[in-house]
């Protein structure tokens, strides 16, 4: 196997390497770029992320500064938002499904290093994937741990530090987070009658 299908597949793999070292420069290529368009470079700014990233649908945005290591292995759904200054360490896949919404410095890692020492020593290291359903809410300043899956209809509260799965309809806090409770019915009930008298009935 070649050092790009260990890193995908999971297993240790050295990164000082030939092939890696051209999708990493592709990406940096692009992050570079990115970085330094204006707010006013809508269309050019959704060029650069369609060359850049693995995958995306067709509305999307991202709100520059954004940091990745190849760029190539997120893929986004429709409906993507994030914030300023977000951090993807995809050397794993980053998945995120439809109506994704990230809050300022969320930072998803995939890589991990081994925590034998010798082992760590000898350049090793791994990643492992990072799944996020549908309807995710992510707050500011929030760190998702490699192998993490977060579920459909979820909220992750600012500054919360993800180390394990986080099941779909509910909101999730802390370090580590924690389910905080559930988003009921009764919540959406209350959500839309909000909308209706504040936005609907705004007129």
């Amino acid at each position: 196997m070649t050092n790009k299908e260990k890193m995908l597949s999971g297993k240790l793999y050295i990164a000082q390497d030939e092939e890696l070292g051209k999708m990493f420069a592709h990406g940096k290529e692009c992050e570079e770029e990115y970085n330094k368009t204006s707010y006013k470079d809508g269309a050019k700014r959704k060029e650069i992320i369609k060359k850049w990233f693995g995958k995306t649908k067709n509305n999307f945005n991202l709100t520059p500064p954004l940091h990745c290591d190849y760029g190539a292995n997120i893929e986004i759904g429709e409906n993507f938002y994030c914030n300023y200054d977000c951090i993807f360490l995809d050397v794993a896949k980053i998945t995120f499904g439809d109506n994704c919404f990230l809050a300022p410095r969320v930072s998803i890692f995939t890589a991990w290093h081994p925590i034998d020492k010798d082992i760590r020593n000898s350049q090793y290291e791994g990643g492992s994937p990072v799944k996020i359903g549908n309807d995710v809410w992510i707050g500011g300043g929030v760190i998702i741990n490699p192998g993490v899956t977060i579920g459909d209809n979820v909220v992750v509260g600012s500054g919360s530090v993800v180390t394990k799965d986080l099941p779909s309809n509910a909101i999730y806090v802390g370090n580590p987070a924690r389910k905080l409770r559930d988003i009921a019915e009764e919540d959406k009930k209350y959500r839309q009658k909000r909308y209706n008298d504040e936005v609907l009935n705004d007129k």
